[in-house]
């Protein structure tokens, strides 16, 4: 039998648990390149089990349409992201080093996503695309998370203005930093170092108190000199 025979039967419903979700990773991975090249608007069943190398009725067994295997990446896209800032936000309640950990959590999931992050972030201000639905839903799971850190840091929550502009400069940030980078690999090390920093001024001007910033203008390197 040859390596598509033994994956799967084209037309035929797979014979084992194990090889159903073999298929059913397979479509989802296909979804993915197809989406890297064109975006959500130029997804396609066609496109997709031609880059999957599966028969139609074989799609057709695991979901219904190109959208349901694009939400299946989505739904791994945000659990990813607001699992890495949940973790970033524990264990430390020290301000400049959560800004470090916020940003590499942040540098961390982009980087999981390889060629399809620019599509992603292109179209994550995009009302018309499932993207952009996605990305608010990321946000309201870490804004909660955001504020039951505070409270058990025994601090007031955030302004719901300040916390936003805080996540909007960090989803910003981590674009700049990861444009210019060939897809999956680390960002510059000058560059990253440079939003470390960007990040962490702006948690601190955004979510710090008088005395975070006190202590903070006591670090080299943090704020230039007058």
């Amino acid at each position: 039998m040859t390596e598509e025979t033994t994956a799967v039967r084209r037309g035929r419903p797979p014979q084992t648990q194990e090889q159903a979700e073999e298929v059913r990773a397979r479509i989802i991975e296909a979804t993915a390149a197809v989406f890297a090249r064109n975006g959500s608007r130029g997804l396609s069943v066609a496109q997709i089990i031609e880059q999957a190398g599966l028969a139609r009725p074989t799609f057709y067994r695991y979901f219904g349409n190109a959208a349901e295997p694009l939400r299946a990446l989505l739904d791994a896209s945000n659990e990813d992201l607001v699992g890495g800032i949940g973790a970033a936000l524990t264990g430390t309640d020290e301000p400049v080093q959560l800004g470090i950990r916020l940003i590499d959590a942040y540098v961390d999931w982009a980087r999981g996503h390889g060629p399809m992050l620019r599509p992603l972030f292109a179209e994550l201000h995009d009302p018309g695309s499932p993207v952009s639905a996605y990305r608010e839903r990321a946000l309201d799971d870490i804004r909660a998370l955001v504020r039951k850190a505070f409270e058990g840091l025994g601090r007031p929550a955030p302004a719901p203005l300040d916390l936003d502009a805080a996540l909007q400069v960090c989803e910003y940030v981590v674009y700049r930093l990861t444009a210019g980078s060939e897809p999956g690999s680390d960002p510059d090390p000058a560059l990253a170092t440079e939003a470390r920093v960007t990040m962490i001024r702006v948690l601190l001007v955004t979510l710090g108190t008088r005395d975070d910033l006190a202590y903070a203008m006591e670090l080299p390197g943090l704020f230039p000199d007058p």
